[in-house]
């Protein structure tokens, strides 16, 4: 079993546990508010990837009712729990890794920390991808945590009885990437998220454009 297939059989388990702990999580709201003041277009055709419990997705919702979202993750009681919570949005299952073979073009995409779960190639992947279901001038947000990849590695729970491998990015990486898909970056934010354990990290947050021609 690959990290990826170990990582969201995890997440499958935790759904209800993830969503009692960050269904009102505030942290990222200012970000939120400045991804819907980017994305001018009324009825917009959202992407969202990573849903979890369709946190972001409620928060986009009630901020702009009119966005007509489509909320995937790979983790089936996620997406259950998603479409739960937003009752007006398209909540599916889909694994990231095949974004690219969307027939659809959204004129946005939101992907709340599902990088920290792909590999640098996956991640790269993503972001090529992204770029090509989006329109011109579209616009993408992503979260990540920053970090040495070097470090990256299985990370287990409080109780050792779930475990996930966790991919660490530097801002220089994930800029390069965009810069070389046709993104021009809008906004860079750092917010430090305090653990449970007492320790901290740093998450960097991306809002970029879409300039690649199609």
């Amino acid at each position: 079993m690959d990290h990826y297939q170990t990582t969201f059989q995890t997440w499958d388990k935790l759904a209800a546990l993830y969503q009692g702990t960050f269904m009102d999580f505030d942290l990222y709201d200012d970000t939120y508010d400045a991804f819907c003041q980017q994305v001018k277009k009324a009825n917009a055709e959202i992407l969202e990837i990573g849903c979890g419990p369709g946190n972001i997705t409620r928060y986009l919702l009630n901020k702009r009712p009119d966005f007509k979202i489509e909320a995937t993750d790979v983790a089936p009681n996620m997406v259950e729990l998603a479409q739960e919570n937003n009752p007006s949005a398209n909540c599916k299952v889909m694994d990231c890794r095949e974004l690219g073979q969307l027939p659809s073009r959204y004129d946005a995409i939101i992907c709340g920390f599902c990088l920290p779960y792909l590999s640098k190639s996956d991640c790269s992947k993503l972001i090529a991808d992204a770029s090509a279901v989006l329109h011109e001038n579209g616009v993408l947000y992503f979260s990540t945590i920053e970090g040495d990849y070097d470090n990256s590695g299985i990370e287990t729970s409080s109780n050792g009885e779930f475990k996930m491998f966790v991919y660490y990015y530097s801002e220089e990486f994930l800029q390069q990437e965009l810069k070389n898909n046709g993104f021009e970056l809008i906004e860079l934010n750092r917010k430090y998220y305090n653990k449970k354990d007492g320790s901290s990290a740093v998450h960097l947050i991306f809002m970029a454009k879409n300039q690649a021609k199609k």
